[in-house]
């Protein structure tokens, strides 16, 4: 049997090669001749798995080490039997303490306290739900947007609009789908205060790019339409700039490496399915005051000094990202 990696994918060497011829490569490289005879393929958001890439293999599974899946087509697969599983809430912890650096540095910039503002979240999945979890520890307003759980939990979600309307800060968790792509565009921007704030560590093609320059708010973001290749502009205006590294924690990426390890396990019956990389440290969640929290944060996550670093070498994001030195999870 085959598997074939993408080689920027951490902790997995040396996992597979018991059972399996393992072929590591980066993931913009993989072609239909490179894995016309594997059988699973694990994958990150770089792999576009299509039918011009997947059209007369033998691969049988795709394990992506993401919470995303629009670089699947999935609906080629589910007609080819091919079984896609995803790495669904394993860097959630990561996302949020991003946005918490994130927010510790406005609220140094402005001076507010949580209190003080509304935050509105739009997206209220694995990091959606954790976010407004420590946001109302810290004691923000919180405004939740999600329709596929209102829909089908009730509850006390709001509309999109209502959250551009009356949020002081929109802090964007979505997965990139049809009903997504764009979300932030002109229309919907110019509903949000001129003095608000949108942050965005979800996909880069929920906001438009033109839009967002033209936008008067605060922007913090991690993600960017047309990755690895970045509008110098909108980097320039950017509050915080960061190469899509929001998810980017130890455990996060140990946590990844783990489901895509199990989904293998399971899919051809090897022993293994309860792997976790010895060298990283599971971290619990528990509870952190605002204070505390905007004390130590740039130990773990300091965004200026890497939205620094993008900004003076734009060129070198997807280096930047695959070279990434994984912070740890603090909270």
């Amino acid at each position: 049997m085959k598997v074939v990696i993408d080689s920027a994918i951490p902790y997995l060497k040396g996992v597979f090669e018991p059972y399996f011829d393992v072929v590591y490569q980066p993931g913009v490289a993989f072609t239909a001749a490179d894995i016309v005879d594997a059988d699973a393929l694990i994958v990150r958001t770089r792999t576009k798995c299509n039918a011009a890439l997947l059209d007369g293999s033998q691969v049988r599974l795709i394990a992506t080490a993401t919470i995303g899946f629009d670089h699947i087509d999935l609906d080629y697969c589910s007609r080819n039997g091919i079984r896609v599983v995803t790495a669904q809430g394993c860097n959630a912890a990561g996302v949020l303490q991003w946005v918490a650096a994130a927010l510790a540095i406005l609220s140094r910039r402005d001076g507010w306290a949580p209190c003080q503002k509304t935050l509105g979240i739009v997206g209220v999945g694995n990091v959606g739900s954790l976010v407004e979890r420590y946001a109302r520890l810290w004691g923000f307003n919180v405004l939740c947007c999600d329709p596929p759980r209102q829909s089908r939990e009730g509850g006390n979600f709001v509309d999109f609009e209502t959250i551009l309307r009356n949020s002081d800060i929109i802090t964007i968790h979505t997965p990139l789908d049809s009903t997504t792509y764009h979300l932030l565009n002109s229309d919907t921007i110019s509903l949000v205060a001129d003095n608000g704030v949108i942050i965005n560590a979800s996909r880069g093609e929920v906001a438009d790019t033109e839009a967002l320059l033209a936008a008067p708010q605060t922007l913090l973001l991690d993600v960017w339409e047309r990755e690895p290749v970045i509008n110098s502009q909108l980097l320039e205006k950017a509050l915080v700039a960061t190469p899509h590294i929001a998810g980017y924690s130890a455990q996060g990426k140990a946590n990844a490496a783990s489901m895509v390890v199990r989904a293998v396990a399971e899919e051809f019956g090897l022993p293994i399915r309860g792997w976790y990389p010895d060298e990283v440290k599971p971290v619990e969640r528990c509870r952190i005051d605002w204070n505390e929290m905007c004390n130590s944060i740039d130990q773990y996550a300091d965004l200026l000094a890497e939205s620094a670093m993008l900004k003076s070498n734009p060129a070198e994001f997807e280096s930047m990202r695959n070279n990434y030195a994984y912070r740890e999870e603090c909270f």
